[in-house]
């Protein structure tokens, strides 16, 4: 019985003495290392102009006409084509002249026939009067005899205004040039019966041309006369023209729901009637940088981003005030960036809304 208490009691002092060591244990135990900051997702900047990110365009004249004939006739030929150097004065088509010969031939004869019949009405008024002189012709014969006289004599001005009429729709058988210019598109092909004004070919002027791009209505808020873009051939991207904006037409077209703009070249732009160009605002106030939409975080009517700042105290983020260029109406997720951030700044593009200002950053990772 003794032995059995005795044993009881030295295992109850074993138990007692763990228990104290595991307590003193948990507190002389090191403390748990902080958590690293989290990695962000983020992009380096530079200025690296991209073609995609432009508008599409075409090189255009100013000066247009669509140049049609001044009656109506058989096309007997077409002299040029698209892309036909032509110069003032120089025989662009022609009408069949058999049909408007006949006209002609038409309108003399009316008016050979009106010139007798105003004679025989002369001859009979003459008479007349001198039968009324005598009493021997009423009076009513005699006002008869002058009616009719009238009558031959205002026949006789249009028979005749109807063979100048004629004869002016012969001369019109010719289409000219009225000023030098380049063929732009062609309408007719010979053998077409086309009517008065009818287009046949449109003329371009060589000098003075612009570029015109299409805007949706949402780019446009931001687009003013005056603004300054540049422009570039597909073929030769690295040749770059200064244009300006010279007219923002009123009417949506109804197909593309797109505003045409059309921009000013220098005289000694290098481009030709008809390329396709490209073009994107410009200037020096307006870097190539671009960033993309979802990095932009909008406070209070300001567009900031988080710019990381790496340095000897370790990595953080700090909120800065943007301001980007006027949309160009591309579909990309990209804008351009005007100022607020330089090249080789580091911006996170992933998770802005986690932010607080001075938080720590990790390492930057890809999105």
């Amino acid at each position: 019985m003794r032995r059995r208490t005795a044993l009881a009691a030295f295992l109850l002092a074993l138990i007692v003495a763990g228990g104290v060591g595991l307590v003193l244990q948990r507190k002389h135990a090191a403390p748990a290392p902080p958590a690293l900051p989290r990695p962000v997702a983020s992009v380096i900047l530079d200025d690296t102009a991209r073609p995609e990110h432009s508008v599409p365009g075409t090189i255009v004249a100013k000066i247009e006409v669509a140049l049609g004939f001044q009656t109506l006739g058989r096309v007997t030929a077409r002299n040029v084509d698209i892309g036909s150097v032509v110069h003032k004065g120089e025989v662009l088509a022609t009408l069949n002249p058999d049909d408007l010969q006949g006209d002609v031939r038409a309108a003399q004869a009316a008016v050979d026939a009106a010139a007798v019949e105003m004679d025989t009405a002369k001859a009979t008024a003459s008479r007349t009067r001198a039968l009324a002189r005598r009493n021997v012709a009423t009076t009513a014969q005699l006002e008869q005899a002058e009616r009719a006289l009238s009558s031959a004599i205002a026949a006789d001005q249009q028979a005749r205004s109807e063979l100048i009429r004629a004869l002016d729709a012969a001369g019109f058988a010719e289409m000219k040039a009225p000023f030098d210019g380049v063929i732009s598109a062609v309408y007719a092909n010979a053998g077409a019966v086309v009517s008065a004004g009818e287009p046949v070919a449109q003329l371009s002027a060589e000098e003075g041309l612009e570029a015109v791009i299409d805007l949706p209505e949402a780019a446009l808020s931001r687009v003013r006369p005056g603004d300054r873009y540049e422009v570039w051939s597909e073929s030769d991207p690295g040749l770059r023209e200064p244009a300006q904006v010279t007219q923002i037409e009123p009417v949506t077209d109804a197909a593309t729901r797109t505003r045409r703009i059309h921009l000013a070249l220098a005289d000694s732009a290098s481009f030709r009637l008809g390329a396709l160009i490209r073009a994107r605002p410009a200037g020096p106030d307006l870097p190539l940088l671009r960033l993309t939409r979802t990095a932009i975080l909008s406070r209070d009517n300001q567009e900031q981003v988080w710019v990381v700042i790496r340095d000897a105290k370790g990595a953080r983020v700090e909120a800065r005030t943007v301001r980007t260029a006027p949309p160009t109406g591309d579909r990309s997720n990209d804008v351009d960036i005007v100022e607020g951030l330089a090249p080789g700044d580091e911006v996170v593009i992933r998770g802005i809304n986690s932010l607080t200002a001075g938080q720590p950053v990790g390492r930057s990772v890809s999105p």
